[in-house]
């Protein structure tokens, strides 16, 4: 099964799980540097990248590696390895971004971990390039066309957001990778039109 994953993906998947395993060796140490810390409390430039690559536990990593496998593969196959990588690390870029800048005015001092926010972008734009692709929830298993099941996952992501009911899930970098991932396809589509 794991070599008929395309490179890219398998790439970020292998980089993901190798940085997984060095946290157990590691320690705190390694979220103390690499996390995504707020500004003013350890924030460090590297960080808006290194946190996706952190993950808080066995279930976290599970999650967050199977859902690239099941989307960026396909989306790989479309785009190719590079463009994929890049629009991944774009993702990751703005959901940190976007958590520091909701983050600032509450004064908030956790740090964020995890790949969802590039995560949240790959699945944005298999909705996008994959409109009717049947998905099948796990719970309950309902299938629905990849359209409507992001759009729903970006509006509960909304709410729970907007109401803090789910503490110690940023949220709102879940959105901004959405965000990121909108805006670098409408990029290259803007692209891409005046080119030709």
């Amino acid at each position: 099964m794991f070599p008929a994953i395309p490179p890219a993906t398998r790439a970020l998947i292998l980089i993901n799980v190798a940085v997984f395993l060095l946290q157990q060796v590691a320690g705190d140490s390694i979220t103390q540097l690499f996390a995504l810390w707020p500004l003013g409390a350890g924030f460090r430039p590297w960080q808006l990248i290194t946190y996706a690559f952190l993950h808080g536990g066995v279930l976290h990593i599970f999650f967050n590696m199977f859902a690239l496998y099941m989307f960026g593969g396909a989306l790989e196959g479309y785009w190719g390895g590079r463009r994929l990588v890049l629009f991944y690390l774009v993702c990751v870029l703005t959901a940190a971004l976007t958590q520091l800048a909701v983050q600032f005015p509450s004064g908030a001092e956790e740090e964020v971990i995890g790949a969802s926010g590039g995560v949240f972008g790959v699945l944005l734009a298999f909705a996008w390039y994959f409109p009717k692709q049947r998905i099948i929830l796990l719970f309950p298993p309902i299938p629905m066309p990849a359209w409507l099941f992001v759009t729903l996952y970006g509006l509960l992501e909304l709410f729970l957001g907007v109401t803090g009911t789910q503490q110690g899930v940023a949220h709102f970098a879940h959105l901004g990778g959405m965000l990121g991932g909108a805006l670098c396809i409408l990029y290259w589509r803007a692209r891409h039109r005046f080119s030709s």
